[in-house]
């Protein structure tokens, strides 16, 4: 398999050399890819893990590619290489997430290439409450372009995300960002961090297509702004009993980007997945979903290449030990997938439509998703910017769909298989709503156009298999929709016939 620091061993590779071995792993992207010669210093680093001025034994400690372990007084040592980047801790459940002054999380060192040996400290803290309830906060695609777009992130999502921490509770809160947090403005990664302090908890990071140093003509250099702001591109931590991963899956190849997990990341989740026990819950955040279903919904036999994980069968086979639930973005729209054991979550987004009004372009409102773990049970639910937590669909009138034209309507965005959906015509129980593939109709009158939607006039409707429909007979004044969750949550809607 390609190996991403096999780039930077050499200064002589163009961006329209690796299109070349992007072409190679659209052919064949489990196939292994020749290696680069080089070399790079190797650096022993010796170092500790402390809590309270102790040693802590077993906790792993990692720079990428091996994971070792500290020994009984705290003490671990790797011998790494320049070209390496970072050590870190996989930050242990019981104790607190380490932060930079901005409230992102902090749990890694940098590696110095100027040197042969270099010791490192990870302190750690108890937490001071258990975290085997514990909540996430998953922000899809942030993608602030704008000075005047970050404005409205920090007028419109952080209150409702600071309001989300207080309805939560005594409960240990912590964020992940799922990757698109700029549209290519990095300069603008200061006001996301502002944002974090704001929130009040700490938050990890994905890195997202939109996140990186589009200039470089390698993929590993592509992260290095993303990198000074908020260290490694993949790592792990734990959560009560949950196993949190990062990973890294857009492969930058010089004039684009395709869904991969390199060799070395691949290599790495091995050996930290070897660490956890079997049928445990293991939640893996992304940006490009694994699999997603756009693809078909549009009646197409496979996904593009930048819209999913090409060699998803390698993640595949690593999660098949645990109930692997798969966190992504990337694409503006809620949807829910199961594939080889796993439950890939993609997420919506905070931007929605990229900041060009109220919805994602599937209808879903803007917004981010909840997690709450209570030991190895895992819940969840979509947070509607601006709205009440029981927001969980929208319904449109008979003959706002010219495809059901005598029909009521209801988006119901987080639907997954394990949902039931029922309607009632004054009063009446009618039964089950039937689902199909289809557009929002607000989607339609919002984004359908040339000229629509104005700031982003790209974005057309985008078909979802979340809609659903019953027919409805002349005479009745209210129709009442209700949608119960795979938890036993019940949502309920109504809306007055003319």
């Amino acid at each position: 398999m390609l190996n991403r620091r096999t780039f930077l061993k050499t200064g002589a590779f163009t961006a329209a050399g690796l299109a070349t071995r992007a072409q190679s792993l659209l052919a064949a992207p489990y196939d292994p890819l020749p290696r680069i010669s080089g070399t790079a210093n190797p650096i022993r680093v010796r170092g500790m893990v402390r809590a309270g001025g102790r040693g802590v034994g077993r906790i792993a400690v990692s720079d990428g590619l091996q994971v070792v372990d500290s020994d009984a007084d705290g003490r671990f040592e790797l011998v790494t290489s320049a070209d390496r980047g970072f050590v870190w801790v996989r930050v242990p459940s019981g104790y607190e997430i380490p932060t930079n002054p901005s409230g992102t999380a902090r749990f890694y060192e940098r590696i110095d290439p100027t040197r042969s040996e270099m010791s490192v400290a990870f302190d750690l803290a108890p937490l001071g409450m258990s975290d085997e309830r514990h909540a996430l906060l998953l922000l899809g695609d942030i993608q602030t372009e704008t000075e005047e777009e970050m404005g409205w992130f920090h007028e419109r999502s952080v209150p409702d995300l600071q309001q989300t921490v207080r309805e939560l509770g005594d409960m240990h809160v912590f964020g992940i960002s799922d990757g698109d947090i700029m549209y290519d403005r990095l300069e603008l990664y200061p006001e996301y961090e502002r944002g974090v302090r704001r929130i009040g908890v700490p938050f990890f990071q994905v890195i997202g297509n939109h996140d990186l140093d589009m200039e470089s003509p390698t993929d590993e250099a592509s992260s290095d702004t993303f990198s000074r702001h908020f260290g490694p591109r993949y790592y792990s931590f734990d959560r009560g009993a949950v196993h949190y991963v990062v990973l890294d899956d857009v492969f930058w190849h010089g004039s684009g980007y395709l869904g991969y997990l390199d060799a070395d990341a691949l290599t790495w989740l091995a050996a930290d997945l070897s660490r956890v026990e079997a049928g445990a819950p293991v939640i893996v955040a992304t940006h490009i979903p694994a699999l997603g279903s756009n693809h078909v919904r549009r009646g197409l036999t496979s996904p593009d290449p930048p819209g999913a994980i090409m060699n998803r069968d390698a993640l595949y086979r690593l999660l098949e030990p645990f109930q692997a639930h798969i966190l992504t973005g990337h694409t503006h729209e809620l949807e829910h997938v199961f594939e080889a054991g796993t439950h890939e979550h993609v997420a919506g987004a905070i931007c929605g439509a990229w900041w060009s009004g109220p919805i994602c372009w599937d209808g879903a409102p803007n917004g981010y998703c909840v997690y709450e773990a209570a030991g190895e049970e895992i819940s969840w639910r979509y947070k509607s910017t601006g709205f009440d937590a029981t927001h969980q669909m929208r319904l449109y009138a008979p003959g706002s769909d010219p495809n059901a034209p005598g029909a009521v309507v209801a988006n119901v965005w987080d639907w997954d298989p394990e949902w039931t959906v029922r309607w009632f015509a004054d009063g009446e129980a009618r039964g089950l709503m039937t689902r199909r593939n289809g557009l929002d109709p607000l989607s339609v009158e919002l984004h359908t156009g040339e000229d629509l939607p104005p700031r982003r006039s790209w974005v057309e409707p985008r078909i979802t298999n979340h809609m659903f429909q019953a027919p409805v007979e002349p005479g009745v004044a209210e129709v009442r929709v209700e949608a119960t969750d795979r938890f036993g949550r019940v949502y309920s809607e109504a809306l007055r016939l003319p």
